[in-house]
């Protein structure tokens, strides 16, 4: 029945919700996992902190610090859990654009961040996984007006899911996917290179770990 009623949702006469209570969150993380694995392409837009899709368990431990002890380690078990769907049989197209400022702030301290960098290097080697640095720019760019997530679907129209400290909300209204699709594009040519990203994580990684 959940499944049925999460695949409605991805059709195109489902409405925008957004969400700020508990239960609101809960049902925000159901539909996102969902989402997830019925996708055909993922983009992230990552500002400050990196995709949840790629944070490693120590990583995605210090982004969520602030939650009750109780419900911690529960959070960042199915945060890292999600992450099989880049692994999975038929695994969608992920492309993270992640700012380069998010490569410099060190969540968690140097050791955490060395390895989360390292960890990025290694999901970006993947067939299906591309990770691309947007640089630092005085200019701005869409990027800088936050973070979101662009899902594509192989029967119905995109997706825009928009998280911030305590509200969810997803957008399916063509007029509203259409600009965030716009932005996307837009990132992708003030984007480096794949394999310029590549080394640059690594080098920021290196200088962590000296």
């Amino acid at each position: 029945h959940e499944r049925e009623r999460l695949a409605e949702m991805a059709r195109d006469d489902r409405p925008d919700w957004l969400s700020t209570s508990k239960t609101g969150a809960r049902k925000e993380l159901t539909t996102l996992i969902e989402f997830e694995r019925s996708a055909s392409s993922i983009t992230e837009v990552s500002t400050f902190v990196m995709s949840g899709l790629l944070q490693t368990s120590d990583y995605a431990r210090a982004v969520m610090s602030d939650l009750p002890v109780a419900d911690l380690e529960t959070r960042v078990t199915l945060r890292v859990g999600r992450r099989e769907v880049l692994n999975s049989k038929v695994p969608p197209e992920f492309e993270s654009l992640v700012m380069e400022s998010a490569l410099r702030t060190n969540i968690g301290g140097r050791e955490v961040m060395a390895e989360q960098l390292r960890h990025l290097v290694t999901m970006a080697a993947k067939p299906n996984i591309a990770v691309r640095v947007v640089p630092d720019s005085d200019q701005w760019h869409p990027g800088h007006a936050g973070s979101y997530i662009l899902f594509k679907f192989p029967g119905s129209g995109p997706i825009v899911h928009l998280e911030h400290y305590n509200s969810r909300v997803f957008l399916h209204e063509a007029e509203d996917t259409c600009l965030y699709q716009e932005a996307t594009d837009k990132l992708r040519e003030l984007a480096m290179s794949e394999e310029e990203s590549r080394l640059l994580i690594a080098e920021t990684a290196e200088g962590l770990e000296t």
